[in-house]
């Protein structure tokens, strides 16, 4: 299969990409700068030169694929308060494979994340099958969903907010592991018994590859294999490996000790990935969150 995938030298799509090639198909990646380019030349892939805002490119690089895989996001925007341009930029990529994809029957994977769920208060893991009416990235994983209804099969991965392993270097890992040396305290909001998900960015690279090749159409997926780790046992292994104390922040402090961050960090978002291990006979094989950590690779001199 001839693949094209944008993100393709990105932390999760880096790993995608050999994944890809590893299984015999042929991938096309998207860059946006010579840097992202030679990378994808390294991985053995093409590469096609642009960036999400060209999205006539897109459409032209979608139709002449065999499938798309959109890892792709302007997190730098996100990550900077433009949150809105990322999501409208996000929208308008998805629009463009659509109409490019549109009752050709190829595949189409998606990108999300589990975080969304954290709003509707669900009081159990939240499942495959927990669906969001609307929201900012919400909006294009339900416009991915609802392509199966024009003939493509597509998905959506839906991430958790720790995708782990050696090549996380601007995750929100890393951001948390900085704010910790730069305040010197790892903390965590309240009494820290909130829980994330989690997964090794080589388990969700094969999750991709498995959606490409046989997700059903409309199918929702989750790349997690820790169900949900309380954020309090995160920052006790930041701060074990950083040797500087852990502490409560307090709840109105949140956003100034984390930044960005502040808004996120006292979500509990547990998160079972059940069906999609049934659906696609994907399981989770590396380490998890707290053994990663705990490995050293997040806090060397280089880091």
């Amino acid at each position: 299969m001839r693949v094209f995938v944008t993100g393709a030298s990105g932390h999760i799509g880096s790993p995608v990409v050999r994944e890809l090639l590893g299984a015999g198909h042929e991938v096309i990646g998207l860059a946006r700068s010579d840097q992202s380019a030679a990378a994808i030349i390294a991985a053995g892939a093409e590469v096609l030169r642009g960036d999400l805002d060209d999205t006539g490119l897109l459409g032209e690089a979608a139709a002449a694929a065999d499938g798309v895989i959109h890892l792709a996001f302007k997190h730098e925007a996100m990550q900077a308060g433009d949150y809105g341009s990322a999501i409208s930029a996000d929208m308008l990529a998805v629009d463009a494979f659509a109409e490019a994809l549109s009752r050709s029957g190829k595949p189409l994977v998606g990108t999300s994340g589990t975080l969304l769920l954290a709003g509707l208060n669900l009081g159990r893991p939240g499942t495959e099958t927990d669906v969001v009416d609307s929201g900012p990235r919400v909006d294009a994983e339900n416009k991915v969903i609802g392509l199966a209804d024009r003939k493509v099969r597509s998905s959506v991965i839906r991430l958790p907010p720790t995708v782990h392993s050696d090549l996380d270097l601007h995750g929100f890992i890393p951001t948390l592991i900085a704010i910790a040396r730069e305040k010197g305290v790892a903390g965590y909001v309240g009494d820290g018994a909130n829980r994330w998900p989690a997964g090794h960015t080589l388990d969700a690279a094969r999750l991709y590859r498995l959606a490409l090749e046989s997700a059903p159409a409309g199918s929702r997926l989750h790349a997690v294999g820790d169900e949900g780790v309380p954020f309090r046992d995160i920052a006790a292994a930041i701060g074990q490996n950083l040797n500087v104390p852990v502490a409560s922040i307090a709840a109105e402090a949140a956003a100034d000790h984390f930044g960005f961050l502040g808004a996120l960090v006292a979500l509990d978002n547990p998160t079972s990935s059940a069906l999609t291990q049934e659906l696609l006979g994907w399981k989770p094989e590396h380490a998890g969150l707290i053994e990663d950590l705990d490995e050293g690779h997040y806090f060397s001199p280089w880091a």
